[in-house]
């Protein structure tokens, strides 16, 4: 798959660039909208991301980006914060929000519902286990269309 491709070599550019500074990659993203091609990066930190943080991994990433040219396609790069409401997606990312309530997105409805609320209690092998209406319910990741962290105020 040539996104993975694309995806791994923006990788190995960027993991130098934010380790220098204290920050942690959480996706890269290389998609196509419309006729454009977006490389978005989302960048994290314990105590949270800056604007200037963002800015200077943009122009560096950049310079390795023209220096290496991993990317054939004209392509705008956009590099941001993985945000309050970040998306999970790996098992990492699960287990690091134990606990959180999250923002799930269905392909078709499950318990009734497409959208629901649910605190995650667990993750092994796909498999999402979280309280939701008072039940403990098990979900497959495949069968999700989104899942967020839950802001709530």
């Amino acid at each position: 798959m040539a996104n993975q491709k694309i995806i791994q070599a923006v990788e190995e550019l960027l993991m130098p660039i934010t380790e220098r500074k204290g920050l942690s990659i959480w996706d890269i993203e290389f998609v196509k909208e419309g006729p454009e091609y977006f490389l978005r990066v989302y960048i994290d930190k314990e105590n949270g991301v800056s604007i200037d943080d963002c800015e200077e991994v943009s122009r560096e990433l950049s310079d390795e980006l023209d220096r290496t040219d991993p990317i054939e396609q004209a392509y705008v790069l956009e590099v941001s914060s993985a945000g309050m409401d970040r998306q999970l997606k790996k098992e990492s990312d699960f287990l690091r929000y134990l606990g959180h309530e999250i923002d799930i997105k269905f392909y078709a409805p499950i318990c009734g519902t497409k959208e629901m609320t649910a605190q995650l209690l667990g993750y092994q092998d796909g498999i999402l286990a979280v309280r939701y209406d008072g039940q403990t319910i098990e979900i497959d990741q495949a069968k999700t269309a989104s899942i967020r962290l839950a802001v709530i105020f």
